[in-house]
C-alpha cells in the first residue's frame, strides 16, 4: 500500500471512473485530470469534475490543451491531408496533448506516476504508453488492462463496481464507448462492433434529413502559409473555427463516417465518428492544394501523407521521423494561400471556388481549350512520353 500521489487522465466515463476506484484501492492518492481539448460543454465539465470528487479524488484539475491540439495536430493534419487508410483522420489525436499536459502536472506535483484507461486490444494504448515513454521517466499504471488479467467481461465488472460504490452511470455510457474532442466523435460497441448497421443515437453532431435546414449553406475558408485563419472573412483562432465549423456543418449532415481499422496488435477496430469541421477544413485545404502546388508535389502528397498518417494513427507522435515529414509539410505549404468556398445542400460538402495568388495558371494555356505551344510540340511530347511504352510492345510483340 502506497499514499503516493498519482495522476489519472480522467474523462469522466465509465473505464476512467473505474480506474479512480481502483487506484484508490490500491492506496494512491488520485489527482484526476481533465485536460480539455473541445467538444465539452461547460455544464459538461462541471460534471465531471462533480464526478471525480464524488469518486473520492483527492484533487480535480482542469488543464486547457485546445490551442496546442490546433498547433500541434491540425496545422499539420491539414498541411497532410493525411487519413488513416484514406478514410479516417486521427481524431484520437489528443491523446498526446492530453499525455502533455498530465505529465506537466505531475512534474508540478512532484510525482512520477501517471494512469490512463486504456485497454489491451486497442490503439490508445500505445498512444499513451508511448508518448509518456518519449517524454521523460514515469512509471505508467493502466488499472482496465490490468483488471483484464481477472476478468474476460470488463464491461460488466465495472458496471457493477460502479454499481456497488452508488455511482450512477448514464445510459449512453453502459451501451457505447464515446470519445468527444474538438476534433470530433466517435462511438464503438454493441451493433458498430458487431458490424451492423448504427442505430439511431449514434449520431451526435451529424443531424439526420429529417433535420438538415431548408435550401443551402455557404463557408468561405481563408488560408495562409497552409494555416486555415479567416472564417467567412473574419479572423479566428484555430479552436473556435474548427468548433463553429463543426455546430454549423454538422447541423447539414455532413461528417458522419463509419470506419474499420487495423488495430497495431491485429484487430479490426470498427468505429462511427463525425467530424464535420475536419471535413470542411481538409476539403478546402486540398482544393487550393490541388491548384496552388506543382504536379510532383502533388503527387508525393499522397506518399508523405501515408507515412504521416501511420506515424500518428500507431503511437510514435513523438517520434523524431514525424517531425523530419513535418518540416517538409511546412515548406511545401509555404505559398497554400488563398481563399477556398464550400457549399451543400446537405449530406455533401464540395469546395466550389478557389483563389489564389499563386494558383498555377497560364492566361494563354487553357485546358481543353487553348493553348501556347503548337501542334507540332504537342504531338512530339506524346511521342516522347510514350516512347519507352512504345518500345516494349515493339520488342516484345511475337
Amino acid at each position: 500500500m502506497t499514499t503516493e500521489r498519482i495522476i489519472l487522465a480522467f474523462s469522466g466515463g465509465l473505464d476512467t471512473s473505474y480506474c479512480v476506484l481502483a487506484l484508490k484501492d490500491q492506496g494512491f492518492e488520485v489527482h484526476t485530470a481533465f485536460v480539455d481539448t473541445g467538444g465539452v460543454t461547460p455544464e459538461h465539465k462541471q460534471w465531471i469534475a462533480d464526478r471525480a470528487r464524488a469518486l473520492g479524488a483527492a484533487e480535480h484539475h482542469e488543464l486547457d490543451a485546445g490551442p496546442a491540439l490546433w498547433e500541434q495536430f491540425v496545422v499539420p493534419l491539414l498541411w497532410s491531408g493525411a487519413r488513416m487508410l484514406e478514410q479516417y483522420p486521427m481524431l484520437c489525436s489528443d491523446r498526446y496533448v492530453i499525455v502533455q499536459r498530465c505529465l506537466e502536472l505531475a512534474d508540478r506535483l512532484g510525482t512520477k506516476r501517471f494512469a490512463h484507461g486504456c485497454t489491451g486490444m486497442g490503439n490508445d494504448q500505445l498512444r499513451f504508453d508511448q508518448s509518456v515513454r518519449s517524454l521523460g521517466d514515469y512509471v505508467i499504471h493502466a488499472p482496465i488492462r490490468e483488471l483484464q488479467r481477472e476478468t474476460s467481461n470488463v464491461r460488466a465488472h465495472e458496471l457493477e463496481l460502479m454499481a456497488e460504490a452508488g455511482v450512477e452511470v448514464p445510459a449512453s455510457s453502459s451501451k457505447y464507448s464515446i470519445n468527444e474532442n474538438l476534433l470530433g466523435v466517435t462511438l464503438s460497441g454493441q451493433e458498430i462492433d458487431r458490424f451492423e448497421a448504427p442505430a439511431d443515437d449514434t449520431r451526435v453532431w451529424c443531424r439526420p434529413r429529417a433535420e438538415w435546414p431548408d435550401g443551402a449553406a455557404e463557408w468561405t475558408i481563408g488560408f495562409e502559409a497552409g494555416r486555415a485563419v479567416t472564417l467567412n472573412g473574419e479572423a479566428l483562432d484555430g479552436p473556435v473555427m474548427l468548433d463553429r465549423l463543426n455546430r454549423e456543418v454538422g447541423a447539414w449532415g455532413v461528417g458522419r463516417h463509419l470506419y474499420t481499422g487495423d488495430v497495431s496488435i491485429g484487430l479490426k477496430g470498427r468505429i462511427v465518428f463525425e467530424c464535420p469541421g475536419v471535413d470542411a477544413l481538409m476539403a478546402a485545404h486540398k482544393a487550393l492544394t490541388e491548384c496552388v502546388q506543382t504536379r510532383l508535389q502533388n503527387q508525393f502528397a499522397h506518399t508523405i501523407a501515408a507515412r504521416w498518417a501511420e506515424l500518428v494513427y500507431t503511437g510514435f507522435f513523438f517520434e523524431p521521423h514525424k517531425a523530419d515529414l513535418e518540416a517538409y509539410l511546412e515548406s511545401a505549404n509555404r505559398f497554400i494561400t488563398g481563399t477556398v468556398r464550400l457549399a451543400t445542400e446537405g449530406g455533401a460538402l464540395l469546395a466550389v471556388a478557389v483563389d489564389s495568388p499563386y494558383t498555377l495558371s497560364d492566361p494563354d494555356a487553357v485546358y481543353a481549350q487553348s493553348a501556347s505551344w503548337t501542334p507540332e510540340e504537342a504531338e512530339g511530347f506524346v511521342k516522347l512520353i510514350g516512347q519507352s511504352s512504345t518500345l516494349a510492345a515493339k520488342v516484345r510483340r511475337s
